[in-house]
């Protein structure tokens, strides 16, 4: 008797997704620094993209909306501007189609890689100093995953309880940045867009869904990563104590008294967002991380939540 082939909405989106990465053009051999930031505009990312330019001379490409002041900002701190890709129908959060773009302008190409979060990442020294030799995944905090409701919701969903159970002493990993070589970039970046595919469509391509697999990735070694510890090359700030933090001569000054050249996180600290704004936010309107939604995208979130708790065949 003949098998039917499985199928789901993430299924079919990912053999497009992996169709327009191919489509990418490369960006130029050597180190890069990738990110994906639709949904914001010139003042969402200042900071990102003028503390980079004060380190980096590098190219570096944002995936964007097509809104001339934004693509004019970004042009004149050379930028390049990459258009989203357009689906031909379901889609999932962007926190996962951003991995399409990443694999795609990566390539299979010599040089470092940083592929990371725009909005809230700033820079206060060369990224690439030193040079990484492999992948390096960024423990965001001190206790493990069992103690991160959120990370833990999402391994429960996309792999199971059982599984899910395996990583609770393992460290808590961001996804937000990564870095390494370009290659070992885009091929995790592939391998995120796979291991997404388990559960249902929903799920798979939620946000949260980019962090579990991440996750799931490295403590399972189906990658070869280096965990490295926070206040490294990276600092995720997010759950470090606010009182620990300070701004001392124009850099964010990490628990230990080091400064960390990729800075994660530091708007959840209003005391580090407001200085940092005044020093990298060109002039432009500061934009708080959480703001009021409009009616239309309280509507979106409310059918994304059904979608999620409804069965789906496959």
């Amino acid at each position: 008797m003949k098998q039917g082939a499985v199928r789901s909405d993430y299924l079919d989106w990912l053999a497009e997704a992996f169709e327009v990465a191919r489509r990418f053009t490369p960006l130029p051999d050597g180190d890069v620094v990738v990110g994906y930031a639709t949904g914001y505009d010139a003042a969402d990312i200042a900071p990102f993209v003028t503390s980079l330019r004060a380190v980096f001379d590098g190219p570096v490409a944002l995936v964007v909306d097509a809104e001339p002041a934004l693509r004019a900002f970004l042009a004149q701190h050379r930028v390049t501007a990459v258009d989203a890709p357009v689906w031909r129908g379901w889609a999932p959060h962007p926190v996962m189609q951003r991995f399409v773009a990443f694999a795609g302008l990566l390539g299979d190409r010599p040089g470092a890689a940083l592929a990371c979060d725009v909005r809230d990442v700033i820079f206060q020294a060369p990224p690439f100093d030193p040079a990484p030799e492999v992948l390096e995944a960024y423990v965001e905090a001190e206790t493990p995953l069992a103690d991160h409701a959120f990370n833990m919701k999402y391994l429960r969903a996309l792999f199971g309880e059982a599984q899910a159970r395996q990583l609770t002493d393992k460290a808590c990993l961001c996804v937000g940045t990564i870095v390494g070589p370009r290659a070992e970039v885009s091929r995790l970046s592939r391998l995120i867009l796979s291991l997404a595919a388990t559960p249902r469509s929903e799920i798979g391509g939620a946000f949260g869904a980019d962090q579990a697999a991440f996750n799931m990735a490295i403590h399972q070694g189906l990658t070869a990563m280096s965990v490295r510890p926070n206040y490294g090359r990276v600092a995720t700030l997010g759950l470090t104590p606010g009182e620990t933090l300070k701004f001392e001569g124009g850099k964010v000054v990490n628990p230990d008294a080091s400064v960390s050249p990729i800075v994660h996180q530091h708007d959840r600290h209003p005391h580090l967002e407001a200085p940092v704004h005044a020093l990298w936010g060109g002039g432009l309107e500061l934009r708080r991380r959480v703001r009021p939604k409009s009616a239309g995208q309280k509507f979106e979130k409310l059918k994304a939540s059904l979608r999620r708790r409804m069965p789906e065949l496959r």
